[in-house]
């Protein structure tokens, strides 16, 4: 489990900034399919059901106007940057897994 820490920028403005930290990588990726969900949820309050592709996450990726991590390597007890396509193909692996696929 290596600490990281993603970094939101959602719009153009620098005051939109947030950052949040997790134990894992996993734990990182969960974390950004719950901030495209609770997007989903703000702009369907209606709907009780939400479902969605991993296409239409990462188009929500792909609109933000910023988005990386940074993942603690024990050894150098520093933290490398990973970028937007990078969490991508994390967050692919992980559903991938998530829904019992071996291919």
């Amino acid at each position: 489990m290596s600490h990281t820490i993603l970094l939101v920028q959602p719009g153009t403005r620098p005051e939109t900034r947030t950052y949040s930290d997790y134990d894992s990588v996993n734990d990182c990726m969960e974390g950004v399919c719950r901030i495209y969900e609770e997007h989903l949820k703000r702009i369907n309050p209606n709907t009780p059901t939400i479902t969605y592709d991993i296409s239409q996450l990462f188009d929500f990726l792909d609109q933000l106007a910023d988005i990386s991590c940074l993942v603690y390597q024990k050894s150098t007890n520093t933290y490398a940057p990973y970028n937007k396509e990078w969490i991508k193909e994390k967050i692919y692996v992980l559903l991938r897994q998530a829904a019992g696929s071996t291919d």
